[in-house]
């Protein structure tokens, strides 16, 4: 397996117990800024066993730039951080991944980073990865920077047959960026070239692509959109790609006080086609938004973030749902200004679960991640024991 390696955390003997207990907030690991990784901008998934997988945007190979390249990695259950590949960078691997990975039923991970492969960008236009269940890693796309995009800033979803659906920030016919699909014999297929303002979006970052039962794409754009309240580059939009590759601007958000804008991360769909999740920036308070909008397209303004100690701003990462329709999810903010964890119940009532104090971690990037048990798992891009970032678990 290439570059595992094994590290234990302080907390290692008492994960367990700790887990089983309630209302527990919980430090799984403190990342090093060493062969380890360092600095997680994305959030976790879990396998059926309970491990945790992720990427962190520095530390790996340390040879490779000047903090390392990144790594992927896997927290088990018992407290354990295994480094299951570190990134060599440009041009023969990928390099600082800022997205989450995905799983495949076999066990296989994919993921992207925003740098490296053989791409004439500098340092190379990113790339699309594959590490196997016997850990071998292979790059399954490199970008060009022309028509097919560069930099992906946004993590994959992977479909039955073990083909991947992403999006790139950056290049494309227009500039704005791409969604893009890989398939298990690595054929690149270009599914659509954001145009920007007024009639597409463009730069989607942060978060993952959700994909429904259908085999439509749900997704966000930072900017575009119809609305010139964030002058000509749009305040972001929510888009669908259906199956047949026709998208369609589900909402354009409007900023202002009366609606959020610059949408980063995921989106969430309950069972009756709704979606939802989060606005970094405008709102009643200029602190951004938590939204629903229905399948007809009309939103619903749920929470506007108010800032300050009791409550969070500035989410960079969309909402997980609970069956009786919580949300929970990471922002700006809390008690001590590093960052907060919170919960919006179903009556919209939002309450702050964790408020992040620098020593346990502190800006999350990542989204939260919430078990069937109810569990709820995610990162913190910095801070910690060693100040390069966290992996933490809240039992309700």
């Amino acid at each position: 397996m290439t570059n595992r390696i094994y590290a234990m955390t302080p907390l290692a003997v008492l994960v367990l117990a700790v887990l089983a207990q309630a209302q527990t907030f919980t430090t799984l690991y403190n990342f090093t800024g060493g062969k380890d990784g360092g600095e997680p901008y994305a959030g976790v998934i879990q396998d059926l066993a309970g491990n945790l997988y992720g990427t962190t945007y520095y530390g790996g190979d340390l040879s490779c730039g000047i903090y390392g390249c990144g790594a992927v990695y896997e927290v088990n259950t018992a407290g354990t951080e295994i480094a299951l590949h570190s990134f060599t960078g440009y041009p023969s691997d990928g390099e600082y991944p800022e997205t989450p990975v995905a799983r495949d039923r076999a066990g296989n991970l994919y993921g992207s980073s925003t740098g490296g492969g053989s791409g004439p960008c500098y340092q190379g236009c990113g790339t699309v990865f594959k590490i196997a269940t016997s850990g071998n890693e292979t790059v399954q796309y490199s970008f060009t920077g022309g028509s097919d995009g560069g930099n992906p800033e946004q993590g994959l979803v992977v479909d039955k047959s073990g083909t991947v659906f992403g999006t790139t920030a950056y290049y494309g016919s227009s500039g704005d960026g791409t969604i893009f699909k890989v398939d298990s014999t690595r054929n690149f297929t270009l599914l659509h070239t954001f145009a920007g303002s007024p009639s597409d979006g463009a730069n989607p970052m942060l978060g993952h692509l959700t994909i429904d039962k259908a085999g439509n794409l749900y997704g966000l754009t930072v900017k575009g959109g119809s609305s010139s309240e964030c002058a000509a580059w749009g305040c972001g939009a929510l888009y669908k790609l259906s199956k047949k590759g026709t998208l369609t601007i589900v909402h354009s958000f409007a900023g202002g006080t009366s609606d959020g804008c610059e949408p980063y991360g995921s989106v969430v769909q309950d069972k009756a086609g709704n979606l939802y999740g989060a606005t970094y920036g405008c709102g009643a308070n200029s602190a951004g938004t938590i939204w629903k909008v229905s399948k007809k397209g009309k939103e619903t303004i749920l929470h506007n973030f108010a800032g300050g100690s009791s409550d969070g701003c500035n989410p960079l990462v969309g909402v997980a749902r609970d069956s009786k329709g919580n949300l929970y999810g990471v922002s700006g903010c809390g008690a001590y200004g590093w960052g907060a964890l919170y919960k919006l119940s179903a009556s919209r009532k939002l309450i702050l679960l964790q408020s992040f104090d620098n020593s346990g971690g502190s800006e999350p990037f990542g989204e939260v991640l919430r078990t069937t048990n109810g569990v709820l798992f995610g990162t913190i891009q910095y801070g910690g024991s060693y100040g390069y970032g966290t992996v933490w678990s809240y039992v309700p």
